[in-house]
């Protein structure tokens, strides 16, 4: 018998027990641009989000060189990628929520008068995510604090192709997230 329990039966006892999390488990609950703006991005406009990431933090590493020696300790922390993070939509037929992030942008930096809320986004900004089990209750919660739009992607168009349905991405940026649930 080996040493190490990582048998093919090991494995086929774990996955039963445990199963696999998968990809589409996911929801976005709430979109909140906080103060500053009148844009409401409720329930309703977000069945139309098919892809999003938990996103991920780094310890970041400080090196102490001695005597020819670098020891790393930890230093304070980073949260990857929270100046560009995408969310990937489903434009709905009459566009009303690629208008509402236009109108978002707008909010943050009017280019007709160069005025705006470009101020230091509040902790009452915040986008939830959740993760789920397969009957679809929630496992984790999420909350990215401190959002702020970075942009609204482009429309593509072609009159030659089947009609496919048509995505486009909006990234924020965030100052941190904390597990709520």
């Amino acid at each position: 018998m080996a040493d190490v329990k990582q048998t093919i039966q090991d494995f086929y006892t774990q996955a039963q027990a445990k199963d696999f999390a998968r990809n589409n488990l996911f929801r976005v609950l709430n979109i909140d641009f906080g103060d500053g703006s009148d844009v409401s991005i409720g329930e309703e406009d977000l069945v139309y989000v098919t892809t999003a990431t938990l996103p991920g933090k780094t310890i970041q590493d400080v090196t102490i060189p001695y005597m020819g020696l670098d020891f790393h300790v930890p230093g304070t922390v980073k949260y990857n990628g929270s100046e560009g993070y995408s969310l990937t939509f489903r434009a709905d037929e009459s566009y009303n929520l690629y208008d509402k992030f236009q109108q978002v942008i707008n909010d943050t930096f009017n280019d007709e008068d160069s005025t705006g809320n470009y101020f230091t986004p509040k902790a009452s900004s915040v986008i939830d995510l959740v993760q789920l089990d397969k009957e679809l209750n929630r496992v984790s919660q999420y909350q990215l604090v401190g959002c702020s739009i970075r942009s609204v992607g482009d429309l593509s168009y072609d009159v030659t192709a089947t009609g496919e349905v048509q995505t486009f991405t909006v990234t924020v940026a965030y100052h941190y997230y904390r597990k709520t649930a």
